[in-house]
Order: structure tokens, then sequence, then C-alpha cells
């Protein structure tokens, strides 16, 4: 998108957070200009109704990958500041750290399989204010982050709340599920002269073809439309592989739960080895707690998210863990059981090198939420200017995720 052209018609597939946020970017690069700029998000089924809508939130200096985590988030910390987001989306700064469970006997395994000397109650390096776990049932505890470097966001009212400011700024939420990307054959002038688009941060455009629109199936009414496009991003997490085939996104199924907990926590995320997978905890504010358990594979990604289904044993199965050292999570009353699919493998961010005009970011593992501000920033720059400013992207050039 040249930003001094009119006409210019962008389409954002995916209605998660890199979605979401991509659109918010866009809306505030200097370059936008809504009376020539168009801007629409197509989302299959809701905003936010994967991983986006379900994740934990974790906020990281100390995240993945370190190109961008840094940037990512100072920007959090400026939308926060900017749109009241401790009140909107629950944005906050948290302690973060590894917890290891004593075994059922008191005492604990060490590598070898001998018995470690039993600690006694609160000498495991707990911080103080962390009430809310049973100290006698811990064998150890490592800060792995703390306010200055961490700090959580309650990843649906996020991301709820970035489609809301986009669209405040014109951007169009369409619910239809995407069939296609079309491409045109380019003039050879028109290649010489790059299509109209800025060029590629990577040099690895086909400069003969160029994107001309998106053909999807309205959500409401089945009909099949195309709107025309000068610009595609396709950031449809674990689907968009679907639209890229030659992309690499493998995916991962997660379960997880939310708490109303029996008694206050403070404002912690535990990461810890409890048997059989290892729950993550979180504390949130307005008296919530999340967990969230290992993931699998055993379940193949379905079509669309709306055919995700819960397994109810494996949301028991984080209750029962996390009810082992935590009393508050033990009485406390389960507001919410839910799975969601993670994609994996990037993340990548950057043109596709299949048609002038489309980009792709996607493959963000279970650092989604946390470098979403610093890929949306990303994308805007590459869309408008042809590059990123704000960061070295190189090591995500999704060429590298291409596979076939």
């Amino acid at each position: 998108m040249a930003g001094e052209q009119s006409g210019q018609d962008t389409v954002i597939v995916g209605g998660g957070i890199i979605g979401c946020t991509a659109a918010y970017y866009l809306t505030r690069h200097a370059s936008y200009n809504s009376t020539r700029h168009r801007i629409t998000l197509l989302e299959a089924t809701k905003i936010a109704s994967n991983a986006s809508g379900k994740a934990g939130g974790l906020v990281a200096l100390w995240a993945y990958p370190r190109c961008i985590a840094p940037l990512s988030f100072e920007l959090h910390k400026e939308l926060a500041r900017e749109h009241n987001g401790v009140e909107r989306w629950g944005y906050r700064r948290t302690h973060a750290g590894e917890l290891a469970a004593r075994a059922e006997n008191g005492t604990r395994q060490t590598d070898s399989g001998t018995p470690a000397k039993t600690r006694r109650p609160g000498a495991a390096g707990l911080p103080d204010d962390l009430t809310w776990v049973d100290h006698s049932n811990v064998a150890s505890y490592s800060e792995v982050g703390n306010p200055t470097n961490t700090a959580q966001v309650h990843p649906y009212q996020f991301t709820t709340s970035m489609a809301e400011l986009a669209a405040k700024k014109g951007v169009k939420i369409v619910l239809g599920s995407v069939t296609g990307i079309e491409h045109t054959t380019m003039t050879g002038e028109e290649a010489a002269a790059g299509g109209g688009q800025p060029p590629s941060p990577w040099g690895n455009t086909n400069p003969t073809n160029a994107v001309s629109g998106v053909t999807y199936t309205d959500a409401t009414t089945s009909i099949p439309h195309t709107i025309p496009a000068t610009t595609v991003i396709l950031a449809a997490g674990p689907w968009t592989p679907t639209l890229l085939p030659s992309l690499a996104i493998p995916t991962r199924r997660a379960h997880s739960i939310t708490v109303r907990p029996a008694t206050p926590m403070s404002a912690h995320a535990l990461f810890t080895d409890l048997p059989p997978s290892a729950p993550e905890i979180y504390s949130r504010p307005n008296n919530e707690a999340y967990a969230c358990s290992q993931t699998d594979t055993l379940v193949p990604l379905p079509a669309t998210s709306a055919l995700i289904a819960v397994d109810l044993e494996r949301c028991a199965d984080i209750r029962r863990q996390a009810s082992t050292i935590s009393p508050a999570l033990r009485d406390g009353e389960i507001l919410v059981e839910q799975a969601c699919y993670l994609p994996d493998g990037g993340p990548w961010v950057g043109a596709t090198g299949r048609a002038q005009g489309e980009w792709v970011a996607a493959g963000h593992t279970c650092w989604g939420i946390s470098n979403a501000p610093a890929t949306g920033c990303l994308l805007a720059e590459m869309v408008f200017e042809g590059k990123a400013r704000s960061a070295n992207v190189t090591s995500l050039n999704p060429e590298k995720g291409m596979v076939g």
C-alpha cells in the first residue's frame, strides 16, 4: 500500500490478536487516511474465538523471539496508558516463577531418582505475598519474571478492544470464511514499478503477480462475495496454511479453565511441575484465576474455531492438579472450561513471496498475545513503507518457514 495513492483496499484475514493489532496499527500509521485507505477485517466466526480469547495473557520482556519482545512489551505499556488498559483489558504488572511441588510422601525425587532432603514448610523461597499457595506442598520456587519485566492482560478483552479501536478509525469488520486470495498477472510495466506497492522488505516477492481480491462466504447468508484488495494480510493463526499451503504452521491443542477463587489471589503467574501435565496458573484482576495444561496433538485442527471440542476430563484434571497446591482454587468456582489451538513454527512476519501486496503474520506460538502489538506495528510499517523500522526482523522472514 503506497500511502500517497488513492483507492487502496486492504483486507486482513483473521480476527485474532494478530489481525486485530494489525488493523489497529494500520489506522495509526502516519500515512493512513480513512478517505483513501479502506481496511476490511474478515473473521470466520467471531473476534477472539480461538487462542486469542482463551490464552493466559502473559506479557513479558523476556518472551520469544528476542527481536520483537522488547518492542512489544513497551507497546503494551503505551496501549494501556493511552486506552485505560488497566480497566479495559486488565493490564497490570505481575510476578512470574517456576514452582516445583513436593511428592505426596513429603519428599521429592532428584534427577538420579533418590529422595531429596525435605524442606520445612515455608522454606521453599516463595514470595511473601504468594499466600494462595500452600507452602507445605512446595519443594522450590525460582523467579522467572517480576513487575519490571512482566505484565498480563485479559486476552479476550484485549483482542476485542483492539478490534473496537480499529473499527472506530474506519476498519470494517466482516464475519465470513475466506475461501481464496485472488491474484492477477501484472504487465511488464506494472511489474517493473512494483505493482504500485513498496518493495518487499526481503526482496523475495514474485514481481509478476499481485493480489487483486479476497473471496469469502458470508457467515450469516452463506452467500459468496469477492472484495477488491491491493493489500492482503494473512493472520489466520493455525488456519493460515489453508490460504498459504507452503507455510508450515504446526498446531497444538490446549485446554484451560478459569476460576473464581475462594480467597483473593495476589499477582503471580506460576509455571508448575505438577503431574501429570504441569499446569500454568495465573491470577487475574477482578477475582479470577486462569489455569492451563500442557498441549497435545490428539485431535486435528477443525475447519473453524466454532468446531473446537472441549475435553471436560482434561479440564477436570487441570482443576485437580492446581488444587493440590492452592486451596483458593480447590474451593473456588469454575467459570469456564475451554480449548483452543496454538499456531507454532514461527512467528513469521513479512511478505509471502507469492504476490505483490500479500503479507503474512502467523505461527506466534504461546507468545501471540505478548508479541501482537509489535507484530501489528511492524506490519503497518511494512505495508505503508516497504520495510520494518522499529525492529530488525530478518529472522522472521516467512521464506524460512516455507516447505515444498
